[in-house]
Order: C-alpha cells, then structure tokens, then sequence
C-alpha cells in the first residue's frame, strides 16, 4: 500500500493506483469527463489537472500514479486556474442549446460549467459544424456539435461490450466520434453509451423530446426480463413510464443495463394493452366488469372439475411472473384438486423434478472472476448479455472459455475450444469430456464409457478444467430446453464435481428459481409439455403466449382449440382465438413483487405506476378467485404476506435462500453413441427482442436488426444440395405445420442442423424447438 496526501488527508491506496482513485477513496471529488471507474484511462479532456508538490505543472489526476509521500491539491489556486482553463477550450465550440438539449439537468458539462466555466467568452470566431449521423433505432446522434471527444463510447465498445463500434476520425477541431460506413450500432448493450455520455451528444432515441428529467419522478425496480434480475431505476411521470436507467449494484448489474431491460418499457405503454375485463359470447368479445369476469371464470372451473374432474383443469405461468403470483397460483390450482400447473412452458425434460431447484451454482460475482469456464447449450450473448460481458472481462484477461453448442456464434470474447455439434451429439460430445477428465486424473470413468474415445477438443477443455483455480461449468437456456437435459445435467454434474468446478445454470427468466420456490411445480400432475400433449378441458394462462413461449407451440395451440375454457390473465389483448375470459392482469411495473435471480437472490419491488385503466395485479386476481371458488388459505392483504409465506423472511434481502436451492441430482451419466444417421434436426434460438410479451412490444427494440424475421440458417453444404441461394425462400417442415422463410447460409453450422428462431408469429406453426425438420426450395 502506498499513502499519499489529498487535500490535507492522508489516505492508503494499492501501489499502481492512480490520484483519482486515492480521491475517490478520501471522497474528494475532483472534476472530470473521460475518466470512468470502468474504462480503461484516456486522460484526453485534461479537466482533472490537479497540483502535486514538487512538479513542474499540473498533472491529470486519472493518469498519475501515487508514490509515497505524494502530496496533492484538488483545489488549490494552481489547480483551479488549470482546470477553468480546460473548461474554456471545451466550451468553445460547444453549441449554446441547454434549453432544447435532452441532457439539460443532467449534464456533466453543464455542472461543471457552472463551477469552472467563466460567464462570457473570448471565443468570438464560428463553432464548429458536426453532421448528425444515423446509427439505428436506439441512440440519437443529432447533437455531435455537442461532442467533447472523452471516447468513454469508444472505450465502452472495445472494453465492456467486446465490439467497436464507435471510433474516432480525423484530428485537431476536425476529430469527430462516428461509425463505420453505413454500419448501425448493434450491440446488445449499446444503449450504455448514452449513459457514458457526459454531455447531450448521445441521446436515448426513444425518450428524445418527450419530457425533461426534473418533472420524473424515480422509483427502483427489478427487471423481468433475463436471470441476472437488473436493478432499474424507473423514471415516471404521471401514471407513465418514460425513462429506465440502471441502479448501480455492483453485486449484479455493475452500472449496466442490457438494451432489452432499457428500452422494453415502451411495451408497458403499447397500444396492444387490454384495458378491461372481456369475455366471448357468441363467438364475440365483450368488455364486462371484473365481478362478472371472475364470477364467470369460477363458475366455469367449478363445472369444469364437476363433469370432467379436477385433473381437467390446467394452469401454465410464464416464467417472468412474480414469486406472489406464482405461490397463487399453484395454490388455487391445488385447491382446485389439480396439480397440472407449471411456469417452463419451454422445457421438454423434466427428469429432474424433484431432484433439484437450479439455479447458477455461485454468486454472479463469483462467476465474474472465473478462469477457467465451460458453457453448454447457451446463446451467451443474446440470452445474458451481462453475463456474457462479465466473462468476456475475465477472457480477454486471460480466463480461458470453452463451449459446446450447436452455433458458433461470436460472442466477442476469445474461446479456447469450441465443440460445435448438432443437438443430438451433445451427450455424445459431453461423454468425450467426461472420459478425457478420467484419463487425465487417472481414474476410472463411469460404467458404460470404456469404449468411448475423447477427441482433442474434449481432451483440451478436460485439460482447461483441472488447470485453473476458479472452474466454473454451467448450462445455458438451450441445454435446459433440450429433450435430453437430465443426461446432459449428469454428465455436466460428473464434470463439475471431478474438476472441482461450481456448477450451475444460467437461468431462462427473472423468476425462474422464484418459480421453484414458489412451488409451481407439478407434483405427480402434467408439466408444461404434457398439459397439451395430453389436451384438457379448461386452461388458466398467466403472463403466457403459448403459441410464442411454448417448446412445441404446434401441439399447445392445437390443445387450446380444443379446450372448453381458456382464461387469459395478461396485460395484453392475446390468445383471442382460442381465449374464453381475458382478464387485464398488470405488468412488472404496474405491481409489488418479487423476482429471485440465478444466483438465488430474492429481489422485491414496488409499482412505478398505477395500474393501467381497469388492469389489477395479478396477485390480487387469483386471491379473490380463491375467495369466490370457496378455497382456504387466500386471505392475504399485501403482496408482502405472501413473500414472507414463501421466502419464510420478513425483507426479501434477509431470506437466505441458497440452503433451499441445489444443482446436485443423484443421478450417473450414461454413455450414447454418436447418431449413426445424420438426420436433419433443429436448433431454435429465442431472439433476445422476442423473449417475453413486454419486449415483443417494445416498438424501438422491434426496429433493429436484432429483431428481423428469423431466417433459415443453413450450412453451406446443405444449400449445396438444396441448390438454394443466399436470401431464397425455403419451407421449413416441421409436424403438422410449414413456414416459409429466406434462407441465410452460415459456414459454421454443422452439415445436418437447420437454424430456426422460435418465439416469432411466422414460426409459431411449426413443432418443437429441437427435432427432425425437413427444408425444400419453396
């Protein structure tokens, strides 16, 4: 430890530490643009100048290291004049438009003016001209007169989000921040950058001109929409969401924020939100109230369970729902006398239930400092994009990642082996692992695998595993979807345990071990998949669009056709084919709730805005149900009681919950063979803007490229011997259903694999998300 001397306080810092960081430790605040506790240091807006004794001349604070005995003045005369100089230089080309600058009020530059700035300027020769520049759906850059060149977007790009796609032109008065030719900015956590941005030169498109930040108020909130569980901080005005920024948490999101969590909000004000009860009569819809929706809605369950029995009825949640909702549920179901009721409308195996309640196996700051890490079945960067940019820091640091997937897509991060392999080759692929960590410590491998023969990338992450010190081994969305998850689960478990890795999963949802907790699990009744494959007469959905969110929308649509009653609990008009009752149930940001993370953090929140028009908590829904069907146990008065039932604690950050979650299963892997014949299957992606009903409404994220028609991706050698061209059409076979879509052709998809989305209308009539598919020139 080095101490130095800020300002007259003495204070201890890491030797290599910077001033600014030793100021930040004393809690001296020392002015400043491009420096950023998260990016690399620039030291190119020189507003840091301080006075240390015995140099010549001021020194940026975030680029001069400490040694001991160092004294600093932040604030001396010296200092000050330096740094009002700065504040000159940078003021003279800077547009005089405070008053219709979105930034007004939040604006570094303008707080800093006030401070350092002087009131008139000897600058009397024209500013500077930047041309805006159009860069997509997201980030506004009308303003880049504004610019005052700190590259904190640049450095954002290279460093956190893994891709450039700002960088800086010309030089002198010329430089300016641009894109590439042509290009639009398409990362998935692109929307940081205008948080980096210290003046109004980056601007939140959809936001722009649509209100000033003093007349928001600000609630914190919780993200629905991936497992990390984001913290927000909600920007409101009136009984509108505007704005949502993120609430630094250093344990979770950092201060960042993935675009879906940004900018989804736009779909809690879409013009698709249902407004008021409605039941069909006659084939047509009719707005009621909420007395006869729920007495209709009770009186059919009543009678449903009456001539056909309790097992008739089933219920499925999507998986963002709250810990209250589902508890609610799960409860109402069981009072009913069904245990039909499930919230992983996407999962095909369920081998495991019962056995354990996954979650990511350590803390996301632990899984932040792994080195040595092996992802299976994961669409890393669309499906956690946070989490992928934790482990792309501790990548390009020298943290070695392997994957075994079906795509080799990039994720922007160095990989030290890849195992690309048609769905169906995965356990045989894992199996090669399992044999090649055996060989490597020397003992045996499990019964059943003495004739299987490790290949070299099997042999290379087996090596990667027993090398490093902090293992991690962790299942994506996709090998949680698989048909066969619990054999992978096994063979990833046997890999873990012999590697002494943390093992887990990267879960699906926000509340996808809420879901666990909550119980909405079916004991010995049908699960999401078998609820459909087996049609029942009645069907109570929450949050969920089954023809979008399920693994085999084919069969749960043909299921809801045929049922006598369907009841729709969502904030939007959906389902009105097959629906009976749509009750207007409301959105994350319209309740009080609590989601729990991946890493079994139980995360609760308020509502940012009354509920919209007719629109009720879901909670309070199914609690007066429960009340008017005669079932015990509905007798709560906030959404707080009903935590408290579940997490078994009085705040949701004193439950400790990781004694109740376990990825540990007793279960030994079993030794397969390759396929021997190479049918064509399928793999299906989940679009990151496709993943839950709020972001299929967001009409910015609807708008990018992100958000496209799904493609057929074919290998080049299928295309071959389709003769189809890049862009032609194709029909996709799959079931009883078809879809033509425009072919993409991607080199590095194995031979036998067909690339198709799910959870997109045009590809909501086909099956399952992995299975035999048959594609022709359409």
């Amino acid at each position: 430890m080095v101490e130095i001397e800020i300002d007259g306080k003495k204070v201890e810092v890491p030797e290599g530490s910077m001033v600014m960081d030793a100021a930040n430790k004393a809690g001296t605040y020392i002015p400043h643009f491009c420096y950023h506790k998260k990016l690399s240091i620039a030291a190119n807006c020189r507003m840091c100048l301080v006075e240390v004794e015995k140099a010549p001349k001021p020194l940026p604070a975030c680029a001069t290291p400490v040694t001991p005995g160092m004294v600093v003045r932040s604030h001396s005369e010296k200092a000050v004049k330096a740094q009002q100089g700065v504040m000159e230089f940078l003021l003279i080309n800077h547009p005089l438009d405070c008053p219709i600058c979105d930034q007004g009020g939040e604006c570094q530059l303008q707080d800093l003016a006030v401070g350092y700035g002087s009131s008139s300027s000897r600058y009397e020769e024209e500013k500077r001209v930047v041309v805006p520049k159009e860069v997509g759906p997201l980030i506004s850059m009308k303003g880049m007169a504004r610019c005052i060149q700190c590259t904190r977007c640049v450095r954002f790009g290279q460093e956190v989000a893994g891709v450039m796609e700002f960088g800086m032109l010309n030089r002198g008065e010329h430089s300016e921040i641009t894109t590439f030719v042509g290009k639009t900015v398409d990362s998935e956590i692109s929307g940081n950058m205008i948080d980096l941005c210290p003046v109004g030169a980056l601007l939140s498109k959809p936001f722009l001109n649509t209100a000033r930040n003093w007349e928001l108020s600000r609630r914190k909130s919780v993200s629905p929409h991936d497992g990390l569980g984001s913290n927000l901080i909600v920007q409101v005005r009136g009984a509108k969401v505007m704005r949502v920024l993120p609430l630094e948490n250093e344990a979770v999101n950092e201060c960042w924020l993935s675009d879906k969590d940004r900018f989804s909000y736009e779909g809690l004000n879409s013009e698709d939100r249902l407004t008021v009860p409605m039941i069909k009569q006659g084939g047509k819809w009719q707005e009621t109230d909420w007395q006869t929706a729920l007495e209709y809605v009770a009186h059919g369950l009543r009678n449903i369970r009456h001539e056909h029995g309790a097992d008739a009825i089933a219920a499925l949640a999507a998986s963002y729902s709250t810990l209250e909702e589902l508890s609610l549920l799960q409860k109402l179901m069981r009072g009913l006398g069904s245990d039909n009721v499930d919230f992983r409308p996407r999962q095909s195996d369920f081998a495991l239930d019962g056995k354990i309640t996954p979650w990511l196996g350590m803390s996301i700051t632990e899984f932040g400092q792994l080195n040595r890490a092996f992802v299976i079945g994961s669409f890393l960067r669309k499906d956690h994009p946070l989490l992928a940019a934790r482990l792309r820091h501790v990548a390009k640091h020298g943290a070695k990642v392997s994957i075994l997937h079906g795509t080799d897509d990039d994720l922007l991060m160095p990989l030290a082996t890849r195992m690309i392999k048609a769905p169906s080759e995965w356990l045989s692929a894992l199996g090669e692992v399992v044999v090649a960590v055996a060989h490597a410590k020397g003992i045996a491998a499990p019964a059943g695998f003495e004739n299987t023969q490790p290949s070299q990338e099997a042999k290379r992450i087996a090596d990667d595993l027993l090398s490093g010190e902090r293992r991690g081994v962790v299942l994506g969305n996709a090998a949680a979807q698989h048909p066969q998850a619990s054999q992978l689960h096994a063979a990833a478990q046997w890999i873990a345990l012999h590697t002494d890795a943390k093992f887990g999963y990267l879960t699906e949802a926000a509340n996808t071990v809420g879901g666990y907790l909550a119980n909405a699990t079916p004991g010995k009744g049908a699960n999401a998949l078998q609820m459909f494959a087996q049609p029942r007469k009645a069907y109570v959905l929450l949050h969920a669009e089954p023809e979008l969110d399920c693994f085999d929308p084919q069969t749960a649509r043909a299921a809801l056709d045929k049922a006598e009653m369907v009841v729709v609990m969502s904030p939007y008009k959906n389902g009105l084919d097959y629906a009976d009752v749509l009750l207007p149930v409301s959105p994350f940001a319209e309740t009080s709730g609590t989601f729990v993370n991946c890493e079994g953090r139980a995360q609760s929140f308020n509502g940012s805005v009354k509920p919209y028009m007719e629109t009720r908590p879901a909670w309070k829904v199914l609690r007066v149900l429960g009340n008017l069907l005669g079932l015990s146990g509905f007798d709560y008065d906030s959404s707080e009681a009903i935590r408290n039932e579940v997490l078994g604690a009085s705040k949701a950050e004193e439950a400790d919950l990781q004694p109740r979650l376990n990825n540990v299963a007793d279960i030994q892997p079993k030794a397969v063979a390759k396929p021997a014949q190479q049918q064509l299957e399928r793999i299906a992606d989940v679009p990151i803007y496709f993943t839950d009903a709020i972001v299929r409404r967001a009409t910015s994220l609807q708008l990018t490229n992100d958000a496209q028609a799904p493609k057929a991706w074919l290998s080049s050698a299928l295309a071959e011997q389709l003769g189809i061209a890049e862009g032609g059409n194709v029909r996709v076979i799959q079931g009883q259903g078809s879809a033509v879509l425009a072919a993409a052709i991607d080199k590095r998809l194995p031979a036998n694999l067909v690339r198709v989305a799910a959870a997109h209308p045009s590809t909501a009539t086909l099956g399952a998300m992995f299975g035999s598919i048959r594609v022709e020139k359409a």
